[in-house]
């Protein structure tokens, strides 16, 4: 797996937050992989 660097806005940074903090996602990362993959498809 490659590494990407992104840059959010601090409302889209709070709102991950939130879905990790609520347990939704383990981090960060997994909820921008599920976003991505959700966009584009698991390839």
């Amino acid at each position: 797996m490659q590494t990407m660097q992104i840059r959010l806005t601090e409302k889209q940074i709070r709102r991950i937050d939130s879905l990790v903090n609520r347990g939704v996602y383990p981090n960060r990362s997994e909820a921008v992989r599920d976003a991505v993959r959700k966009l584009i498809g698991n390839e």
